[in-house]
């Protein structure tokens, strides 16, 4: 895709969490390195989705683009003007045009408010819209995502799972943006209630002509959804690419132990498959390891593994990779 085509930007982001002791004098001991320099681009109009393990920095990463999160370092663009140095009204018009759907939908609707009152907010807290207008609006979201507009006046716990997420994406749709960042949506529902949830979000990108971030661990529901595929570890990304050479040819040592415990639905390509099994526990973020942070448990890590950080670097056209072994393999053919 060419480069005028970039919506979202993501340079050497970065997010750290202080370490602090001491009750009355507290001391900057350390910093968990939730997002550790990242860097990929967004295109207008598809889906990334970024996957990994449990811990790994994906919603961190998630809320520090949108600017929920203040980024430690580096820089977030969007459409060319950086996010990460806007303050006051300049980054609160922004946000009209970014919006988020969160993983709970059982924690991330107010239970004192009604459906009505919790779409509604947007418009009130930016003074789009106002009385009337605000509930015709309201009443035209709700039928937008499929719930009845007569449920205006019901409270969240009126609501299954599946219709609380539908509220969180009426809610996230209210101020018509154009980018939104799905974090986990479909994490929290039963299993036959996340493949709706999934087709609304298609359905709704391709009448509204939406860009996602879609945050997931379900790597079969990401390939299902996304355009490209980012794969992070320990809060760095470790390989992205197109979402069907990225699940045919994985690069990154651990992508391919990622996709080796994604069951197949055909018992003699089941049979046949190696699955890959890593030892050991993913380190700390606080005290990452030396060198490539997959080191400690790469089965095929070399020396320099254990010595120098590996740059994210693209190894064919638009296939992305931070892997020394890769890299040498690549020199080596060309």
């Amino acid at each position: 895709m060419a480069n005028n085509n970039v919506l979202v930007r993501v340079e050497n982001l970065k997010k750290y969490f202080p370490i602090t002791r001491g009750i009355v004098f507290s001391r900057h001991v350390g910093d968990v390195k939730a997002v550790d320099d990242v860097s990929f681009n967004i295109y207008r109009g598809e889906t990334l989705g970024l996957v990994g393990e449990s811990g790994c920095g994906k919603t961190t990463t998630g809320r520090t683009v949108i600017q929920l999160y203040r980024p430690t370092a580096g820089h977030v663009y969007y459409e060319g003007e950086d996010l990460a140095e806007m303050r006051g009204s300049d980054l609160r018009h922004m946000r009209r045009r970014m919006q988020i759907i969160f993983q709970d939908p059982y924690a991330s609707l107010n239970p004192r408010l009604t459906v009505g009152a919790i779409v509604g907010e947007p418009l009130e807290i930016h003074r789009v819209l106002q009385g009337k207008e605000m509930r015709e609006r309201v009443e035209e979201l709700l039928q937008l995502v499929g719930l009845n507009p007569y449920f205006i006046n019901r409270y969240p716990h009126e609501f299954s799972g599946g219709q609380r997420q539908r509220i969180g994406i009426a809610r996230a749709l209210a101020l018509d943006p154009e980018f939104i960042v799905c974090d986990e949506p479909i994490s929290a529902l039963d299993v036959s209630i996340q493949a709706q949830v999934v087709n609304l979000l298609e359905e709704l990108q391709g009448r509204l002509g939406l860009t996602y971030l879609f945050i997931a661990h379900d790597l079969s529901m990401v390939r299902h959804i996304s355009d490209r595929v980012a794969v992070m570890y320990l809060g760095k990304v470790v390989e992205l690419s197109d979402r069907n050479r990225l699940y045919e040819e994985p690069l990154h040592p651990y992508t391919q132990a990622l996709l080796s415990a994604v069951p197949i639905p055909d018992p003699v390509v089941e049979e046949k498959r190696q699955r890959i099994i890593l030892e050991g526990d993913v380190p700390s973020p606080a005290n990452p390891p030396d060198g490539c942070n997959f080191s400690t448990r790469c089965p095929v890590a070399m020396e320099i593994c254990r010595e120098v950080d590996p740059e994210f670097v693209e190894i064919e056209d638009g296939h992305y990779c931070a892997c020394h072994l890769v890299e040498s393999q690549r020199q080596a053919v060309s």
